[in-house]
């Protein structure tokens, strides 16, 4: 794969991934938090186990190691989200897509207790508490309103993050034979199931769900573009490039998050909120700091 083509295809990624921000708060107006989440990755999963089942023999779960990375990913990476869902009707899009930028930093700091062979150094120590400075300049948490308005929202966006954070480290711990995309796509169908569950008991009715033309154009596009494409080309740049340069959409998904959510949902974002998301970049390069001067390295001895 040519540098220019793996380049458009991580922006394309970056786009779809951070056009699902302002896409779910629009669509919060027509269905609410958590049957919207169910349809969304209820839709996916069909279509990504379709894809599996055309391209690969080994879409199914067959080993005890596939079992576990399927209920891994299900409970936490896709049942997590759903309260990225309920986060997002009291935060802008912008403010949850920083918040969610911190999964990199989270990372390191699950895979440590989960994963024994990777400790983190000081420098790394360091990196994490510098990001979690900066997810603390972005919300801004008021102990007198902890779990009341925006910050009860961005508490439920950072816990979803959490959530994604470990259900990837415990896929990464039961090393699945079956193919990823496969994997994915039976994780988002127990995890659809699990945010149905949570729905029913929130008291969530289908006779609250409203699919208008507007509504029906938003599902397709989480479900199609962002989950079903949006994680093909994922995984592809996964496989082709690993975790350092693939986490790096993280840091263009609240750009355009952020300017998507201005153009369409007259959304504006407070200059703290910038200057957070800058302190978790900043963490995240002390954190990566010898990967990303190897990968600068790699690009530059490419280019020449």
């Amino acid at each position: 794969m040519s540098r220019l083509r793996s380049l458009g295809l991580f922006v394309l990624i970056a786009a779809l991934f951070g056009g699902a921000f302002p896409a779910i708060k629009a669509g919060l107006e027509y269905v609410p938090p958590l049957l919207f989440a169910t349809l969304r990755y209820l839709l996916s999963a069909v279509l990504l186990l379709g894809y599996a089942a055309a391209t690969t023999d080994d879409w199914t779960p067959e080993t005890a190691s596939d079992r576990r990375a399927v209920l891994a990913g299900g409970v936490f990476f896709i049942g997590g989200t759903g309260l990225l869902f309920v986060g997002q009707q009291s935060t802008t899009s912008g403010v949850a897509a920083i918040i969610y930028s911190s999964i990199p930093i989270l990372t390191p700091i699950a895979a440590w207790f989960l994963l024994p062979e990777e400790r983190l150094s000081r420098r790394g120590l360091l990196g994490v508490l510098v990001g979690f400075v900066g997810v603390v300049i972005v919300v801004q948490p008021d102990p007198a309103s902890l779990f009341g308005g925006a910050l009860g929202g961005q508490l439920l966006v950072l816990a979803a993050a959490a959530s994604v954070t470990l259900g990837t480290v415990l896929v990464r711990r039961t090393h699945p034979s079956m193919s990823i995309v496969a994997m994915t796509g039976w994780a988002m169908l127990l995890g659809s199931a699990i945010q149905y569950g949570f729905s029913l008991v929130l008291g969530e009715s289908l006779a609250d769900v409203a699919l208008p033309v507007p509504a029906l154009l938003i599902l397709g596009y989480l479900s199609v573009f962002a989950s079903g494409i949006g994680f093909v080309v994922y995984f592809t740049l996964l496989e082709q490039f690993g975790p350092l340069e693939i986490n790096l959409v993280s840091y263009l998904m609240p750009v355009v998050a952020v300017v998507t959510g201005w153009l369409l949902l007259e959304e504006s974002i407070a200059a703290t909120t910038l200057v957070g998301f800058l302190v978790v970049v900043a963490g995240f390069v002390l954190l990566k700091e010898r990967e990303l001067i190897a990968e600068l390295a790699k690009f530059r001895g490419a280019t020449r």
